[in-house]
């Protein structure tokens, strides 16, 4: 297996490109070295004396142009980058509640509120009257009220309140308390322009401000806006990889992050007149498939199946299966559109804020969104007969997607008596030894998926509870460890829980932007009782194993501002000051009781990360974690099924799943 990747789908199509000289990220990320200054942010380009490098045998003691020291110039970057990634998520947010608006004013062509419920407990948050009052215009009100949250200029964050007693104390103490979205963004940028904050420790406590802005502001309402919108996630079965795609049908990707337009293109794939047109053409169908986050957002409510994460958007138009490619924003490579010319596939972009040279664009506007994506569907229909041949690699494998909080919450104790009570006692006698997230990214420096799975493993196998979003979240679905047959490479306490709640051990919780929904968990596990009063007290951490974008860098800062500790696999963008590393593990701990690391190494992380559940079990008083202390539940040992690779797990399930199916 080629150090690329360990996908036997992303393996075959590689090894396509690679005969017909067609580059990749993959071949691109090894002709291009990366810049060892600036990756470890000892370059400082924010005005024209520069830029300014710190090297050379003591870089501590450089100084810029204008007097600017190393830690200065590394907080800025890193503060920059965080302010970037809570832009992204939160711009999100601002636009699903310009939609909640439009869909309450009837003016959103094919939408409609799927989640009345959700939408009256949101309007509680909010303050938003709900007695006597119609669905619609309790929507307008909470988009009115949503929208605030992004403008607000004095006061703090409505969405703060859903925290821990304990930890918006903190957060009013040290001053981090988030205002308004933009206020925070904007005062970031502000703060780390030439001239201004020159306080290393000032500059990353704003940082965590803008960020906790984003987790719990942006991110968190955009969450809820989507659920409103779309429907709260329950568990759905799908399949995941390359092996999705359809050599008898018309072939449709999804790839970005706005659940808005990927909500109307399922509806007008599944509209009989474009099916039929499609037969016309030849297809005996229509195949909507994703990449990215818009993937999760239709994987989670439909059962759309995605064919892959982040370095698969180019291995998918490779196969030469993909009548079109739709993107929207966020995670998109400039590099489809070149790739496409080479193939028959329609690359689309449709929003305003995302364009591509090269690319066909296709305005996509929630007023006439049923119009506007069947209009695009058509014209992956009418590319059908375009084909050249087709090389989909026959890999596939069963996943089970869609655990929202809510439902999480009901399954541990049915519609009258929900609660997170089960999944604490569980922990409180040691069957959970604790619980991570592992999210994020893709990065085409680090073999693709290794770290991910290797983290997984590991973990269940050791009563580790995992919850994922994002790219991450569809590595494990690609190799069926998001499958109840995964119990099987549990520890044997945690799969005795899980068998009894009636929950995979690895958990699918949504997009990137719904690592808020791990917020939700984590918040109700530390007001349940028995584990503390806050979030930091919980054995329980977070980890990215391949990071790669900003928006990373912003989720894991309010993960740590919110009490986690957080591991984040492969270089560090600090890692050349000193002192900016030591404000970040030992001053962030001290103050809010997380801390953030960067290590290249995936049995570190494993190890420091088990080693701090370990450290918060002891502090609660907890008995040390003893895998000899529960039943096997008359399953595969755990070490048995460890030795089984995780391509040739992926290519059993896939075989078990298509003989079911037949």
């Amino acid at each position: 297996m080629s150090p690329k990747t360990i996908d036997p789908a992303a393996q075959a199509a590689l090894e396509k490109a690679e005969a017909e000289g067609i580059p990749t990220a993959f071949s691109r990320a090894e002709q291009l070295k990366p810049c060892p200054i600036g990756a470890e942010g000892a370059c400082c380009k924010i005005c024209a004396m520069g830029p300014c490098r710190f090297v050379g045998k003591a870089p501590e003691e450089v100084r810029g142009v204008c007097g600017a020291d190393l830690a200065t110039v590394a907080a800025r970057n890193f503060a920059r980058q965080v302010a970037a990634g809570a832009s992204a998520h939160s711009d999100h947010g601002r636009d699903l509640a310009f939609a909640l608006q439009a869909v309450a004013k009837g003016e959103a062509q094919g939408y409609r509120i799927k989640d009345a419920q959700k939408l009256r407990r949101v309007a509680a948050l909010l303050n938003v009257p709900t007695e006597g009052r119609s669905v619609e215009e309790v929507a307008y009100d909470v988009g009115v009220a949503a929208l605030s949250a992004f403008g607000q200029q004095r006061g703090e964050i409505i969405y703060a309140s859903r925290a821990t007693r304990r930890r918006q104390e903190i957060w009013r103490q040290l001053g981090l308390m988030p205002r308004g979205v933009d206020r925070e963004v904007v005062e970031m940028m502000h703060r780390t322009h030439e001239g201004v904050d020159m306080d290393a420790e000032n500059i990353l406590d704003q940082a965590m401000r803008t960020a906790l802005a984003d987790g719990w502001g942006g991110s968190m309402l955009a969450t809820d806006l989507s659920d409103i919108l779309f429907g709260t996630p329950a568990p759905v079965q799908s399949m995941a990889n390359l092996g999705v795609l359809r050599e008898d049908q018309v072939n449709i990707v999804v790839h970005g992050h706005e659940p808005t337009l990927s909500e109307m293109i399922v509806a007008a794939s599944q509209d009989p007149e474009l099916i039929a047109y499609a037969r016309e053409k030849g297809a005996t169908g229509i195949n909507l498939c994703g990449i990215c986050c818009t993937s999760n957002e239709i994987l989670m409510r439909h059962g759309i199946p995605p064919a892959g994460n982040f370095l698969q958007q180019e291995l998918a138009i490779i196969t030469g299966a993909v009548e079109a490619m739709i993107v929207d924003v966020q995670c998109v490579m400039q590099a489809l559109a070149p790739l496409s010319k080479r193939f028959h596939t329609r690359l689309i972009t449709t929003s305003p804020k995302a364009r591509i040279p090269g690319a066909t664009h296709m305005q996509f506007n929630e007023h006439t969104a049923l119009d506007d994506a069947k209009a695009i569907v058509r014209l992956a229909i009418e590319n059908f007969p375009n084909r050249k041949g087709t090389a989909i690699p026959k890999v596939s494998s069963p996943m089970i997607a869609g655990f929202s909080h809510e439902y999480l919450n009901y399954m541990q104790g049915g519609r009258f008596r929900a609660s997170f009570r089960p999944l604490n006692d569980a922990v409180i006698a040691g069957r959970i030894r604790g619980a991570v997230g592992i999210v994020g990214c893709n990065n085409a420096r680090q073999p693709h998926d290794e770290g991910i799975m290797a983290l997984v493993k590991e973990f269940i196998a050791q009563d580790v509870l995992v919850a994922m979003t994002g790219c991450a979240a569809i590595g494990a679905g690609k190799y069926g460890y998001m499958t109840p047959e995964i119990m099987a490479a549990a520890g044997p306490g945690l799969r005795e829980v899980c068998e009894a709640i009636g929950i995979p051990p690895v958990l699918h919780l949504g997009s990137c932007v719904d690592n808020s929904r791990i917020l939700t968990v984590l918040t109700q596990m530390a007001t349940e009782g028995g584990l503390g009063e806050d979030i930091s007290d919980l054995p329980a951490a977070g980890i990215c194993p391949e990071w790669m974008s900003e928006k990373s860098l912003a989720i894991g800062t309010y993960f740590v501002a919110s009490g986690v500790y957080v591991i984040f696999g492969g270089h560090s963008p600090v890692g050349a000051s000193r002192e900016v590393t030591r404000i970040m593990t030992e001053v962030w701990d001290a103050k809010v009781g997380g801390r953030l690391e960067f290590v290249p190494d995936h049995a570190e992380i494993l190890r420091r990360a088990l080693a701090h559940i370990d450290a918060k079990r002891a502090a609660l008083g907890l008995p040390a974690w003893d895998p000899t202390r529960f039943g096997t539940s008359g399953d595969t040992p755990v070490r048995e099924f460890l030795t089984v690779s995780d391509e040739q797990y992926s290519l059993n399930m896939y075989s078990a799943a298509r003989a079911a199916a037949e």
